[in-house]
């Protein structure tokens, strides 16, 4: 069949950034003596980043009319009847998370512009933004395992730079190989997984894979009673764990703040952490037959959505509260994966990139404004300076805890509804998880933006001082403080280059919900893309039956439980972050030791800490100390070599050199040998 996509077309897309990050990361930087300039690094990059967005935007529309691709591009490695290739696989989820991965890091670009400003590293840190945008790229294009598995770990080692881009700074090295060692923990059951599937079927490539999935469901793990396509399936998830940062090996992502503010944005809205949503999307003609695996998926989201929101409400730095944020709308899709809603979790992926890479973006904003000072509580009354960055944090907002007829709205109800149809095992516990973070994320959320917008002007208290003598002699994002606002200075609004990707994320933030919402959950958008057994997970019948247009849906939750606990989340914010600034204290000294609890985030960090990174290093000098110096040196190769001396010692005593000495021993060995023979011999002669 004829088809528009072909392959110089799809090549250009990952390729674009690609060169873009190749050319700016060898020309812009000290490597081959900085010859393009910033203004040449920056325009290179974002080029490279226009020409993706645009050429993803045209699949797209080639890929509504009907047109489709899966094909390999060259053949990498032949074992055997093994072929491991590079290939695309072009259909409608992969066209979505092109376009949405590609405009989110545009927006990235352009905003890097303003931010980054005055940085030493800052066509470095155009190189780094480009190649991640590429590894994404080629992770949600892949037709096979291994190339997905290539885009993978590629995510992955960019994400371990740019979260330690400041690698003066030791919290910044500590945070990227916190975050790459967490994911290595993920990645090994993911490997397990491709190895399983890989061991069974013969074949890394989707299609084939998916023939097979039935008889991958009738089988068992050899030497075990369990299911095999289970064990594929929680290996699979077990590295969306890591990548998508699900409870327990969530402890990476707000760690990863150490970043800069854009990268930020750009790990935690449209890409690195929704890969793992992705990968499960993908591989759902496989988690549809193991109803262990999905029930296993949705604790693992409640846990995530319920608990990382807690954590949200006690944070006082601005990007960690807008980073918990992230972990609970992860968890929030999980969910949705495992109520098999797998179309309503990719919506609820794209509108939470729009909505929370406008409110990584304009936290970024606020601390540009603030001259990089993150903590909220020396904050306060910053709409009068920065009225457009408080519009845009307020649309953020009111889109992430679900306000009607705003797109987090239609994604977030969805999800609510897919649980409350669902009755698969654990789907009471998630629906008690999904209401009670309605109510936490209007809490956070409101929280953030009563304490920085409004109330008491607090930047210019005598405690915000210290440290400030030196304020005026480096405008440079310093590496190791943040300095805050000197006493003769006022916040200030940012510049176009910063508030333009504010509003063009905005206004997704604001409509896209409402657009979308029809063609992407109650019609054939999707196609073949997902699998969903209707037979035994009904759910998204059952929400197309009770969808009767999008503004039947705002107006009905107009008088749900749903909308009232999100009102009661912004009021209880206004009462203590408006009206009772004293509240929150007084509370919080009443239930000290929950407050403990939750400033240690569940003691989650001390456990890994102190049980598994000490616990492995006195396991790695045990093994040192015992195993290699005093078994393997000590013993085995030293003590070989001593015994050997000792022995050749004792043997040098008999080479004395004198005649006598060796008649004596003749005569003596001949003595031995009579006596042996006689001793032999003398029964038979009697």
């Amino acid at each position: 069949m004829q088809t528009n996509l072909t392959l110089p077309l799809l090549c250009a897309i990952p390729l674009a950034p690609l060169v873009g990050s190749i050319i700016t990361g060898f020309f812009g930087t000290a490597l081959f003596g900085n010859r393009l300039g910033r203004v040449g690094a920056q325009s290179i990059a974002i080029m490279g980043v226009i020409i993706a967005f645009a050429l993803s935007c045209q699949v797209f529309f080639y890929v509504q009319a009907g047109d489709y691709f899966n094909g390999d591009i060259y053949t990498w490695m032949q074992l055997g009847e093994l072929n491991l290739s590079i290939g695309f696989l072009i259909d409608s989820l992969t066209a979505t998370m092109m376009v949405v991965v590609t405009f989110v890091s545009l927006m990235v670009h352009i905003y890097t512009i303003g931010y980054m400003q005055g940085e030493a590293g800052y066509n470095r840190f155009f190189s780094y933004i480009s190649l991640f945008t590429f590894a994404m790229l080629m992770l949600v294009m892949s037709n096979n395992l291994l190339q997905l598995f290539f885009g993978w770990e590629a995510v992955g080692v960019v994400s371990y730079l740019l979260i330690g881009f400041y690698y003066e700074r030791q919290t910044a090295v500590f945070a990227n190989m916190k975050a790459f060692l967490v994911n290595r923990v993920g990645d090994f059951g993911f490997i397990l997984g491709i190895g399983l599937i890989l061991a069974y079927t013969g074949s890394m490539d989707y299609n084939s894979i998916f023939a097979q999935n039935t008889v991958l469901a009738a089988q068992t793990l050899p030497g075990t009673s369990w299911n095999l396509m289970t064990v594929i399936c929680i290996c699979l998830f077990i590295g969306a764990m890591g990548k998508s940062a699900q409870f327990p090996l969530h402890v990476w992502l707000p760690d990863s703040m150490e970043g800069p503010t854009p990268i930020s944005a750009l790990i935690h809205a449209a890409t690195m952490v929704t890969a793992g949503i992705f990968m499960v999307s993908r591989m759902s003609p496989l988690f549809e037959l193991s109803t262990t695996a999905l029930s296993f998926i949705l604790i693992i989201g409640s846990i995530t959505a319920l608990f990382m929101g807690f954590l949200g409400i006690v944070q006082n730095d601005i990007k960690r509260v807008v980073a918990y944020s992230t972990l609970s709308q992860l968890g929030f899709m999980t969910i949705a994966l495992g109520v098999s809603a797998y179309p309503v979790a990719i919506f609820h992926l794209m509108t939470h990139a729009f909505f929370k890479a406008l409110l990584f973006l304009a936290a970024g904003s606020v601390i540009m404004g603030m001259h990089h000072e993150q903590d909220m509580r020396k904050m306060g009354g910053l709409w009068k300076y920065m009225p457009i960055t408080s519009l845009m944090m307020l649309i953020g907002s009111l889109s992430l805890i679900g306000t009607p007829f705003f797109s987090g709205f239609y994604s977030k109800d969805s999800i609510i509804e897919a649980v409350a149809a669902s009755h698969i095992s654990g789907s009471g516990f998630a629906y008690f998880a999904v209401m009670v973070s309605v109510f936490v994320t209007a809490l956070y959320s409101f929280r953030l933006y009563f304490y920085v917008f409004h109330g008491k002007e607090r930047f210019h208290q005598a405690s915000n001082h210290a440290n400030q003598t030196e304020h005026h002699a480096d405008q440079h994002h310093d590496a190791d403080v943040h300095h805050g606002l000197a006493s003769d200075e006022l916040p200030h609004e940012s510049p176009w280059v910063v508030t333009i990707p504010l509003i063009l994320l905005a206004i997704p933030s604001v409509i896209i919900g409402f657009y979308a919402i029809e063609p992407m959950l109650f019609s054939d958008f999707f196609g073949d893309s997902m699998f969903i057994d209707l037979s035994q997970h009904p759910v998204m019948a059952e929400l197309a039956s009770e969808f009767h247009g999008p503004i039947a849906m705002a107006i009905h939750a107009l008088t749900s439980t749903v909308t009232a606990l999100v009102v009661l989340g912004v009021l209880t914010a206004a009462i203590g972050y408006l009206w009772i600034p004293s509240l929150p204290d007084k509370i919080s000294r009443g239930i000290a030791p929950l407050k403990k609890l939750l400033d240690h985030k569940y003691y989650l960090d001390e456990l890994n800490q102190w049980v598994f990174a000490k616990g492995s290093l006195w396991l790695g000098q045990g093994l040192w100390h015992r195993g290699d110096q005093q078994l393997i040196d000590g013993l085995l190769v030293n003590g070989s070599a001593h015994l050997v001396g000792r022995l050749a010692g004792v043997m040098r005593q008999l080479q004395s050199g004198y005649l006598y000495h060796y008649a004596f021993a003749m005569i003596l060995g001949l003595a031995v040998l009579l006596a042996w023979v006689l001793y032999a011999y003398l029964p038979y002669v009697r």
